[in-house]
């Protein structure tokens, strides 16, 4: 199962602060939208995106069809058969595609830990 592109998905009290704080560590501004509170920040190879009151607890992000740049691959999973992939080995869903649709889409699920898992296609 090929899931794309992974980043964590922050879920900070301050962008700006945080904005700081990650450019100190050499992170710099990759997409999004400092005036809609996210952005999303890259060091090398290593993404993560900063998101302001958009939701709780972080998340871990897999964007399928999408390298670390962003750009397109020309081969990959699609999210709706991982999804049939994940449903096949009981896995538990809380947030499902529409099978019946394609293009972008997503699904979640929680981990055993309770971390959040956000599969996240954008083509």
């Amino acid at each position: 199962m090929q899931l794309g592109a992974f980043s964590v998905s922050l879920n900070v009290k301050d962008i700006e602060a945080s904005k700081a704080f990650y450019e100190k560590l050499g992170f710099s501004v990759f997409g999004g939208d400092l005036n809609m509170k996210y952005l999303i920040m890259k060091n090398g190879d290593t993404l993560i995106g900063l998101f302001q009151g958009m939701f709780e607890g972080n998340i871990l992000t897999f964007n399928p069809g999408w390298d670390q740049n962003a750009q397109t691959l020309d081969q990959y999973d699609d999210v709706r058969d991982i999804q049939k992939s994940l449903k096949l080995a009981n896995i538990k869903l809380e947030k499902e595609a529409d099978s019946s649709t394609s293009g972008p889409e997503s699904i979640t699920l929680i981990d055993p830990d309770g971390n959040a898992i956000l599969i996240d296609q954008h083509i």
